[in-house]
């Protein structure tokens, strides 16, 4: 069902990810399905597609995930009574290998097929994503890939939540959930990363911070027939004129109940608490800063450089 391409125990961090650019990992998975609010599926394309490997130094969530990875593991065989160990390989499919995986952990001892364990933590900000039960969907494509990779029946993952609580829940193999994301891991790896096609952009926060990274430059001097958009520019200018419509309707409502509280802070009914609080905000008079003290003001300014994006209509 699987078979190992490499042997990771004590691997360069850059071979590693070279090795990650010939395949789809578990990571890879739940942003190829557009479910990872932090990557797209454009960042997914960029890094099978680029030229060597980009080594993004860790942040601290980064870091500590990493760390507290054999803390999870342990709380785990504490909790389930299970065994588990270090894969220290990485596999690919067979029938599909471009779909690889590195994973956390190898459940040991089972006589019914293989299954393993992701580990993963998370601030108590984030604790309500793993209220009752709840997986974040990238999590679960994350799972579901290795399964499909390895054959595996089921997949647990154990959250350690920050200085509140441990728990694992327990994925059983779901073969519709598998196929279909084996279809969509196969499209993108055989139409987008090998034809070298970008995905389009999906809407998101993660698509609009990657398209930002990477233009982040316009040259001055560059123009270029805008071929193909007239459709979805008209579709922008509707979609628009709803927003503004919503706003304003909304801004209504709010004024409405605004003028029926008058100088009260709270209304509530059975339904609803609504609070119109004083609020105090401390902000520097920049235009009077820059008038008075010149200095003062160019040695703090920080300039920010974006693009703005504009659409006129030509009659």
């Amino acid at each position: 069902m699987c078979m190992v391409i490499a042997k990771t125990k004590g691997m360069d961090k850059k071979d590693w990810l070279m090795l990650r650019k010939n395949g789809i990992g578990g990571s890879d998975a739940g942003a190829v399905c557009g479910l990872n609010p932090y990557i797209s599926p454009l960042e997914v394309y960029a890094s099978k597609t680029c030229e060597g490997v980009e080594e993004v130094p860790d942040n601290e969530a980064m870091r500590e995930g990493r760390d507290f990875e054999d803390y999870v593991a342990k709380r785990f065989m504490e909790a389930s009574g299970l065994k588990v160990r270090r894969a220290n390989v990485m596999y690919a499919s067979r029938e599909y290998p471009f779909m690889i995986a590195d994973v956390d952990r190898l459940v040991t001892g089972r006589k019914d097929g293989i299954t393993g364990l992701e580990c993963k933590t998370a601030s108590p900000y984030s604790a309500g994503k793993w209220k009752d039960g709840k997986i974040p969907a990238h999590y679960i494509i994350q799972c579901y890939h290795y399964m499909a990779v390895l054959g595996a029946e089921s997949w647990y993952i154990a959250v350690l939540v920050y200085g509140r609580e441990f728990k694992y829940m327990k994925l059983e193999r779901d073969e519709e959930i598998i196929q279909s994301l084996i279809r969509t891991e196969e499209y993108f790896w055989k139409h987008n990363v090998l034809e070298r096609v970008m995905p389009e952009p999906d809407g998101s926060d993660a698509a609009e911070a990657f398209i930002n990274r990477h233009f982040q430059e316009s040259s001055k001097e560059l123009s270029i027939p805008l071929a193909g958009f007239d459709e979805k520019l008209r579709r922008r200018e509707e979609i628009t004129g709803i927003i503004n419509q919503l706003d304003t309707e909304k801004k209504k409502i709010e004024q409405e109940i605004k003028t029926y509280m008058k100088e009260a802070e709270y209304a509530e009914n059975e339904n609803f608490l609504v609070s119109w609080k004083n609020s105090m905000t401390n902000r520097i008079d920049t235009k009077r800063l820059k008038e008075e003290m010149p200095e003062v003001y160019a040695k703090f300014l920080n300039t920010i450089k974006s693009r703005k994006f504009l659409v006129k209509t030509v009659s």
